[in-house]
């Protein structure tokens, strides 16, 4: 049965992943512009959800042939047919569904079949499309993370609802309210070092690390710090940032969030 549960958690990890890229390149925009409509080429979005579930190849830009040109192949003088345009991505393609379904089958492994793992499945793909757009952008937007936090409180409130579950809804709520008040106390003291969608995420974080205790909120909100800052400090060994370069801080709170909701999960 457990490892049916991860093989199925595993599954619908890689469909809710393909589903990423596109609503990621989408809101991957700086905070003034709108979300995007059209590949880069200028090709309006067509699909499900007015455009925000689809493929991240644009069949518009693959239809469009590609002229030749004079010295493209030996004894080529340029009056050759034209040649099919290389269908490319316009966002990551195989890597987003890759880590959501790992995210999912891990998560599965750890929580068993217990009513908050349909929440702990739900929100990975949630999850890791902040994290993208953070990492491309610096940015989580609010569309976004407001949502996440009221889906997940009300989610946890209907697993605490059902038997055999493991965690505690009132810690829940306590837990991302002390979260999310610590980032917003950081926020406070430096607003250019940690932003306020950080803030907001730490909310839903906060929340999900809460429902297994507050060890577990400590050692989640922990180790995202601990990775920001390991990386950071990769960077400025490499030369490749200093000590004022901002880093996307999203995917190392969602990071260490995960582990400390594994601990927690087989600790239950």
């Amino acid at each position: 049965m457990d490892a049916m549960l991860t093989v199925l958690a595993a599954l619908w990890g890689a469909a809710a992943g393909l589903l990423v890229p596109r609503a990621a390149y989408r809101f991957s925009v700086e905070p003034e512009d709108p979300w995007r409509d059209a590949c880069p080429e200028g090709h309006a979005l067509t699909g499900a959800a007015r455009g925000w579930l689809g493929s991240t190849r644009c069949a518009q830009c693959a239809a469009v042939p590609v002229p030749a040109t004079a010295g493209d192949e030996p004894g080529d003088r340029g009056d050759g047919p034209d040649r099919p345009r290389p269908v490319t991505r316009y966002a990551p393609g195989v890597l987003v569904p890759v880590v959501t379904a790992l995210a999912c089958a891990v998560l599965a492994a750890a929580t068993g079949l217990r009513p908050e793992l349909a929440v702990w499945l739900l929100m990975a793909p949630v999850a890791v499309l902040l994290a993208t757009i953070d990492r491309r952008v610096h940015r989580l937007p609010d569309r976004l993370t407001l949502p996440a936090a009221g889906a997940v409180a009300v989610l946890l409130g209907a697993a605490a609802l059902l038997p055999e579950h493991a965690g505690s809804w009132p810690s829940a709520l306590l837990g991302g309210a002390a979260l999310g008040g610590f980032y917003f106390l950081l926020f406070l003291i430096n607003p250019n070092g940690m932003g306020f969608g950080d803030v907001k995420l730490a909310l839903s974080l906060g929340m999900v690390l809460g429902w297994y205790g507050w060890a577990v909120v400590f050692a989640g909100g922990f180790a995202g710090f601990l990775l920001g800052a390991a990386y950071g400090f990769g960077l400025m060994v490499l030369k490749r940032a200093g000590r004022k370069t901002g880093i996307p801080f999203g995917p190392f709170m969602i990071t260490g969030a995960l582990l400390g909701l594994l601990l927690g999960a087989l600790a239950a």
